[in-house]
């Protein structure tokens, strides 16, 4: 019976001298690490940075717990260059025989894009796009998804059901240019009330506001940043709590995510033990 010496666990040097160049490698090997994620994720996506944190509660489905595959408060989420896509309107993904008709993203149809309000400098607003107004060549307006062609006034019910009561109507919207009209998926905190409530004339008392304190109006193809891809749910926690803005994310969300922190934590230990008892039989031959 052969018996092999056990492998050990590299230890720094003792010397100063080698303990400094040690610790020196093992920094560059991390940092070389994060460029190269971060590269291939800039790559991946077009954009930096390649990735969001979630900070409000406007996108949640699930209000106690969040849920995976929405957008909660702490996660983390891919955003895709804008150049390289096309944005896909709720109302196109909700339109049978529409070439874009059943595509979700984020757990309810049409996509997720990433926008500037009124082309400001604040903290970009991530919602759903819900329809475009096209400018038509012969005058008017187009609206893609719906049967609006030509018209000078938008009225349109989307198949989008408001929390108290009906659908999603726009009532004679003029638009000013052309851009996208934008919601949050929280039914109660945003659904209905649209982001550019105050701009398309439905209540002038609400909807967002951009820094200057001005109503937000639909969204041109150069404020929006980008188009919400995968997520990582529940990481960016660690920034909203280090930037004092974790007021929105939920209590499942912090377990879940130190469940997650213990798992990669106990991950080499459990590799080891596991790699342990592979090795067992063979050295006892």
């Amino acid at each position: 019976m052969s018996v092999q010496d056990p492998v050990r666990p590299k230890q720094p040097p003792e010397s100063n001298q080698e303990g400094a160049e040690w610790w020196m490698r093992e920094a560059a090997l991390a940092i070389g690490l994060v460029v190269l994620i971060l590269g291939s994720m800039w790559i991946a996506t077009g954009t930096f940075p390649p990735m969001v944190v979630v900070e409000s509660g406007s996108m949640m489905h699930d209000l106690d717990d969040g849920s995976i595959g929405a957008i909660d408060p702490g996660d983390l989420v891919l955003v895709m260059n804008p150049a390289r896509m096309d944005i896909v309107t709720f109302a196109e993904a909700t339109q049978k025989g529409n070439e874009n008709f059943g595509l979700e993203s984020h757990g309810m149809p049409g996509d997720v894009i990433i926008y500037r309000k009124n082309g400001d400098s604040q903290t970009p607003v991530i919602h759903r796009a819900l329809l475009k107004a096209v400018s038509n060549e012969s005058g008017g307006w187009d609206v893609p998804g719906t049967p609006l062609v030509g018209v000078q006034t938008i009225s349109t019910t989307l198949d989008y059901p408001c929390y108290f009561h009906g659908n999603l109507t726009i009532v004679d919207w003029e638009p000013s240019h052309e851009g996208y009209l934008t919601t949050g998926d929280n039914a109660i905190t945003n659904g209905c009330k649209i982001d550019q409530l105050s701009a398309t004339g439905q209540d002038s008392r609400n909807g967002l506001k951009d820094e200057n304190g001005n109503p937000v109006t639909a969204v041109k193809d150069e404020w929006v940043v980008g188009i919400a891809s995968a997520e990582l749910p529940w990481i960016g926690s660690i920034k909203l709590l280090v930037s004092g803005t974790q007021g929105s994310v939920t209590t499942s969300t912090w377990y879940n995510l130190t469940l997650t922190i213990a798992l990669i934590l106990a991950s080499p230990l459990i590799f080891d033990s596991a790699t342990a008892r592979m090795r067992a039989p063979d050295e006892e031959e």
